[in-house]
């Protein structure tokens, strides 16, 4: 009887390949199945990220896990994006499961680990996230001392996010995209706008950061970041 494979979700940081652990490396140059998710019309950024450490005689595995699905559709369409990493495993070979930034902080490995992880040996390796990166990328310290820090996903209700806001010393909102608009007009109603920091693409090649009002909301990437830090300083 075959043994199974091992599943791995390796984080790959959020952009720069050096920012790669050593631990991730090291995985993912023996992983003989290398698996990553991708839009159907898209470069994997995952696996852009780690580019320079494939080795050229590895299986890679595409998978597409569309968003903004309802939870009953999302099931199905997601169970079968994931057979085929199944399939490897189930064969015996081991799974290095590409995601950016971290695998557990909004990463998508996190729908292969709810499908897989009871099935098969799973390790899980984390990466350099984007609630890291920015705040360097952009110069400057998030918390001191005892902040309370708040991450926000932008698509809450305008509501929702207000109340966060209100109660919080510093925060981060991310997946911007078409709700850049409704973040920037909350900022200026709370006084907020001052403080906020616009960056795109941290670490990427393609890293941009803006002024808060002169940003195109027209042209706001999914990987963008508003980073709001505290007004204490020690």
């Amino acid at each position: 009887m075959t043994a199974k494979g091992r599943l791995y979700g390796v984080g790959v940081g959020p952009g720069d390949p050096e920012l790669l652990t050593l631990k991730a490396l090291r995985l993912l140059r023996a992983a003989p199945v290398v698996a990553y998710q991708s839009a159907t019309d898209k470069e994997s950024i995952a696996r852009a990220i780690a580019s320079p450490y494939l080795t050229g005689a590895q299986i890679e595995v595409s998978f597409h896990l569309p968003r903004a699905l309802e939870p009953e559709k999302a099931q199905e369409i997601y169970d079968q994006e994931v057979a085929p990493i199944a399939e490897h495993l189930a064969a015996g070979r081991d799974v290095v499961v590409l995601c950016e930034g971290d695998p557990f902080f909004y990463g998508s490995f996190m729908y292969v680990f709810t499908r897989l992880s009871e099935q098969y040996q799973t390790e899980v390796v984390p990466g350099v996230s984007s609630l890291m990166a920015c705040p360097v990328s952009l110069g400057v310290p998030f918390t001191y001392y005892n902040d309370i820090l708040t991450v926000l996903p932008a698509p809450l209700p305008a509501e929702e996010l207000t109340t966060k806001l209100l109660t919080t010393d510093a925060a981060a909102i991310m997946k911007l995209g078409r709700h850049f608009s409704k973040v920037r007009d909350i900022l200026h109603q709370l006084g907020l706008a001052s403080r906020a920091l616009y960056i795109e693409r941290a670490t990427m090649a393609q890293q941009r950061i803006v002024p808060l009002d002169e940003v195109n909301p027209a042209e706001v990437p999914y990987f963008a970041m508003i980073v709001i830090p505290s007004k204490n300083r020690l």
